[in-house]
């Protein structure tokens, strides 16, 4: 985490602490002026401060109850397209859905509806950018689902962080099949519908050139890698479509500003959505899941998504 993105956390917390004290010390004079009925009136400026901090208070716990009962399910399904000259004219659209860290709890969420969302979109191809469970527990969980992805389509995925630095031993995608790519190159259909799917694993960007090098250079080529920190050297390479998650789009979001921390050395630079380097675009996905470990299971100006993205033929 950037030292800005520290230093935003801690005030955004700090503030909540302080709402939540201001309102816990209006409440406790208020029971104390009713326990003791010839104890003063309140002054202006008091019935101020416990309007405005009972009310941010009680804003407070609807969009925490928001932000734990209701928008972690509220899958989006974000649209894109991308024109591209290495697709000759006049041949159809190569639809491509990318899913990213579903971080999957032993009870499920998502996984159970993310297929038939999915296949009602039928795409070409389909890829996960990466962070697979939160916990050994929920491997089954998120093993069915990509299993059920597979079975709409051709699947690659890479390994996140998560999967790598806690979990490196862990069969992700064994049985399931899909294909994972660590260096590694793929070419996916023929002719006019030819595209090229590069991967590289959480902690591996040392063979970038190496796996990029092995794509013809008229190939329209996918790079995945499960953030977008490598973004600079994949526009470097040429690579048309870079496809990345990582930074949850925040997770929580304040409106108007987006995301606090985003865990990318680029902190807010790429938080989410879509982005042009150079020659190569590049697609940010919120994920699916929500961070592991102690942090709380919320979602807040941050809706789950999968990316449907459209590679056309330039007009």
């Amino acid at each position: 985490m950037l030292l800005s993105e520290e230093i935003r956390v801690l005030f955004f917390v700090g503030f909540v602490i302080a709402v939540y004290a201001a309102a816990l010390v209006t409440v406790f004079k208020w029971a104390r002026r009713w326990l003791e009925p010839g104890s003063p009136p309140p002054t202006k400026f008091e019935i101020t401060i416990r309007r405005v901090s009972l009310a941010l208070a009680g804003a407070g716990l609807l969009f925490m109850g928001y932000g734990y009962f209701i928008e972690p399910t509220w899958l989006e399904a974000r649209r894109v397209r991308i024109d591209s000259a290495k697709l000759p004219r006049g041949a159809a659209p190569i639809r491509i859905v990318h899913v990213s860290d579903l971080h999957s709890d032993p009870g499920p969420r998502l996984e159970d509806r993310l297929p038939e969302v999915i296949a009602a979109e039928k795409p070409r191809l389909i890829v996960f950018t990466g962070d697979s469970i939160n916990s050994p527990q929920a491997l089954p969980v998120f093993k069915k689902c990509l299993k059920n992805l597979a079975g709409i389509a051709p699947t690659f995925c890479v390994r996140g962080n998560w999967d790598t630095d806690y979990w490196h031993d862990l069969d992700f995608f064994g049985d399931t099949g899909a294909r994972e790519l660590n260096c590694e190159a793929a070419k996916v259909g023929g002719g006019a519908a030819e595209v090229w799917i590069v991967g590289v694993a959480w902690g591996n960007q040392g063979c970038i050139a190496q796996a990029l090098d092995r794509v013809p250079a008229d190939a329209f080529t996918v790079f995945l890698y499960h953030s977008p920190d490598e973004i600079f050297k994949a526009a470097h390479h040429k690579v048309d479509l870079y496809l990345a998650g990582h930074t949850h789009g925040g997770q929580v979001a304040l409106p108007f500003y987006g995301a606090l921390m985003t865990a990318s050395r680029f902190g807010k630079r790429f938080e989410a959505g879509l982005y042009r380097v150079e020659d190569t675009w590049m697609y940010v996905n919120r994920g699916i899941g929500m961070e592991g470990g102690p942090a709380p299971r919320v979602r807040f100006s941050a809706r789950p998504e999968i990316t449907v993205i459209e590679i056309s033929p330039a007009q």
